[in-house]
C-alpha cells in the first residue's frame, strides 16, 4: 500500500470517528430534551433503515439466498453475509467483531440454525461513553441485526443479546436463530396438469 493510500484510509477513518461522534452528541442532546427513552427508541428505529439497506445490497451482491439442502452450508453462507453487512456498516478499525455458526438446526429437514455474533470492541460504545450518555443507553444491536436479516430476506425466530459490553461484559454475545431452510419454499403452480 502506498503513502497516499495509507493517508486516504487514515482520513477515512478519521471522518467515520467523527460522525460516529457527531451521532453520539447527536443522541445526547434528543436525551437531554426528550428523555433518555426517545433518544433509543430513535436511534434503533434509524439504524434499522440503514440496516435494512445494507442487508439489501448485500443481498443483491451475492445474489439468492441458498437452498442446497445443507443446512450447514446455507448458514455459512449466510454467516459470510452478516460479516459482510457489519464490515459495509462499522470499518474494522472501530470495531472487532466476528460472527461463527453455532447450530445447525435440525439435519436437511428444516428447524432453525443459530449464528452468533461476538463484539470485542464496539465504538459506538466508547463515543456514548464520552458523550457522558452511557447511563440509560440501550444498545440497538439487535435492531441492526433485525434490519440486515430483512433485507437479506432471512427470517429470523430469536434476536437477543446474551451478553453486553454496555452492561461491563467483556464481549457483546449476540444470537441470531434463524429459520431454515432459509430459501422459502418455491411456490407450486396451481394450474392443471396437462397430459401429454
Amino acid at each position: 500500500m502506498s503513502a497516499d493510500e495509507v493517508n486516504q484510509r487514515a482520513q477515512t477513518v478519521e471522518a467515520y470517528r467523527l460522525w460516529w461522534q457527531h451521532d453520539a452528541h447527536w443522541y445526547q442532546g434528543v436525551a437531554s430534551r426528550f428523555g433518555q427513552q426517545a433518544a433509543n427508541e430513535i436511534n434503533a428505529e434509524a439504524l434499522r433503515k440503514v440496516a435494512v439497506h445494507v442487508g439489501q445490497r448485500v443481498g443483491r451482491r451475492s445474489g439468492p439466498l441458498p437452498d442446497s439442502g445443507d443446512n450447514g452450508k446455507d448458514l455459512e453462507e449466510l454467516r459470510r453475509r452478516y460479516d459482510e453487512c457489519g464490515d459495509r456498516m462499522f470499518p474494522r478499525e472501530l470495531r472487532n467483531a466476528s460472527t461463527e455458526v453455532e447450530d445447525q438446526g435440525e439435519g436437511g429437514g428444516g428447524g432453525e440454525g443459530l449464528i452468533v455474533l461476538t463484539l470485542r470492541r464496539n465504538f459506538a460504545i466508547t463515543m456514548v461513553r464520552m458523550a457522558g450518555s452511557l447511563e440509560g443507553y440501550r444498545c440497538p444491536c439487535t435492531d441492526i441485526h433485525a434490519g440486515w436479516s430483512e433485507g437479506l430476506g432471512v427470517t429470523l425466530t430469536e434476536n437477543r443479546a446474551e451478553t453486553c459490553l454496555r452492561d461491563g461484559d467483556k464481549a457483546c454475545r449476540l444470537l441470531m436463530r434463524v429459520a431454515t431452510p432459509l430459501a422459502p419454499p418455491t411456490p407450486v403452480s396451481s394450474a392443471p396438469a396437462t397430459e401429454g
